[in-house]
């Protein structure tokens, strides 16, 4: 019985080289098996994040690191596939990037020692209309006594979603730091679904607003 390739990516560049200093070229030489999408193929690291710099959205995504949960690196890559702006580790400065799949590479890291610094960074980390400082909410997602529906809240642009660790979720600190909190609608036997799960729920609900601008009714 025949077998399918398992290689991923594609080989050394045929032909004449193309031009353009977004080019790498080792990679063209000895191809690309990067887990990348199929039109950043053959081009430099560099030159990648910053063409993703230029259509970046306009939500963060933070992540509580006090266990050193390896579901933090699936967040992380959940992140990078819907372009967040930046992802923030609160907490402990090293994760457990293996879930990640060193889609962290291509994004803007920042690290927050605790929930006030986090707190103090959001004050002015968005811009008004006219281009002037001001502050970002940060939205929990947690299945929280007390918590609204994701489903029925309208999520602002600029905003920060904001996940705890598997098991205890959002910190009290967070908690209390943060505008709102929101839970996914379940309607299963489990309490909880995993939080990877949660936050591509959360990430996808921002993109289906304010990409697609599928309103509330």
């Amino acid at each position: 019985m025949a077998t399918v390739s398992e290689e991923v990516g594609v080989g050394p560049w045929t032909g004449e080289l193309p031009a353009g200093d977004h080019w790498d070229a080792e990679l063209l030489r000895d191809g690309d098996r990067r887990n990348v999408v199929d039109a950043y193929r053959y081009w430099r690291h560099e030159a990648i994040v910053a063409d993703l710099d230029t259509h970046r959205h306009d939500f963060h995504v933070a992540v509580e690191n006090w266990g050193h949960d390896f579901n933090i690196g699936s967040v992380i890559r959940t992140a990078n596939a819907f372009n967040a702006k930046a992802f923030h580790i609160v907490g402990k400065r090293r994760w457990n990037r293996r879930g990640a799949m060193v889609t962290d590479r291509y994004q803007h890291e920042h690290h927050h020692r605790t929930v006030d610094d986090l707190v103090a960074w959001a004050v002015s980390a968005g811009t008004d209309d006219e281009g002037r400082p001001r502050g970002i909410p940060l939205i929990g997602i947690d299945n929280l006594p007390g918590s609204v529906p994701l489903e029925t809240h309208d999520l602002p642009r600029e905003s920060v979603l904001v996940f705890g660790q598997e098991g205890p979720g959002l910190s009290p600190d967070m908690r209390e730091a943060c505008e709102v909190v929101l839970h996914v609608e379940q309607f299963g036997s489990t309490r909880s679904i995993n939080a990877g799960a949660a936050a591509a729920v959360a990430m996808h609900a921002w993109i289906r607003r304010h990409v697609f601008d599928q309103r509330l009714d």
